[in-house]
């Protein structure tokens, strides 16, 4: 427990919302107080929360997500103003504050405001704030249609000098074969090194509210890794799976770091 100091947490849109879209309280009181009790560890934690559009839909009374690009973003507009609002009830009831941090591929990818990013994400831990991160959909374009925050979670990590990066999902980890169809599948423990072969595997979602699969998750890892930060993909049934994780349990699938000579920048 003692070797990870800064863990981020990757949340997606089924593990935290009903499958109307309505925000699962339950599941997000017990996940807040999870990450709560790490920040009272002296842990540094920030959370990657998808789920802005889907609780949008939800609150516009509409039976799906649009398909046009305006539609998308109102609905994001909405659901984050309700997202935020709930992250900040429960995490004030575990005496911990929260900070809203929406980013865009751009500002991640140019120099001097990837610095500030680094910059203000470094005094809002300092001050024992819960950074909660989201892609800013309401005047983004390419992430809405292609994005997703397994990418941007693990491009998060590496702005945080992260040790660890679990990505809570509804699938419990990386399998040798579709798990859905094939009842021989079994669960990947641990994965040193993400060749051809691992890629292989991916498949696409089948989620109706995310937007990433696991072609995805295995793009976070190569960020991940490549930077010497250790990467989990674990269910988000019940966020205590974290308290494994931390305690070097085996659960979900482990992509380990590369050693610090073969990081990339």
């Amino acid at each position: 427990m003692s070797e990870i100091n800064t863990i981020v947490v990757k949340v997606g849109s089924s593990t935290i919302t009903h499958a109307g879209g309505g925000l699962d309280l339950l599941h997000i009181e017990k996940l807040v107080r999870t990450l709560s009790d790490f920040q009272n560890m002296g842990k540094r934690v920030v959370l990657v929360s998808s789920g802005a559009v889907a609780v949008g839909v939800s609150k516009l009374g509409l039976d799906k997500k649009p398909k046009d690009t305006p539609g998308k973003q109102a609905a994001a507009a909405v659901g984050q103003c309700e997202l935020m609002f709930i992250y900040d009830k429960f995490f004030s009831e575990y005496n911990n504050t929260v900070a809203q941090v929406l980013l865009t591929k751009d500002a991640t990818e140019n120099p001097e405001r990837r610095q500030n990013i680094i910059n203000t994400m470094r005094r809002l831990m300092e001050a024992r704030v819960i950074p909660i991160i989201n892609e800013n959909d309401t005047v983004s374009t390419e992430e809405l249609e292609f994005g997703d925050n397994d990418t941007l979670s693990a491009i998060v990590a590496t702005l945080v000098d992260a040790d660890t990066l679990v990505l809570l999902t509804d699938v419990d980890g990386l399998y040798d074969k579709n798990p859905q169809k094939n009842a021989r599948a079994r669960r990947i423990p641990v994965v040193l090194k993400i060749n051809d072969d691992i890629l292989a595997l991916a498949g696409d979602t089948e989620s109706d509210v995310g937007t990433g699969g696991m072609i995805t998750k295995l793009n976070a890892a190569e960020i991940a890794t490549s930077h010497g930060i250790d990467m989990y993909i674990a269910s988000g049934r019940d966020p205590s799976i974290l308290y494994d994780i931390i305690d070097g349990k085996s659960v979900g699938t482990l992509f380990v770091a590369r050693e610090p000579e073969e990081k990339t920048e």
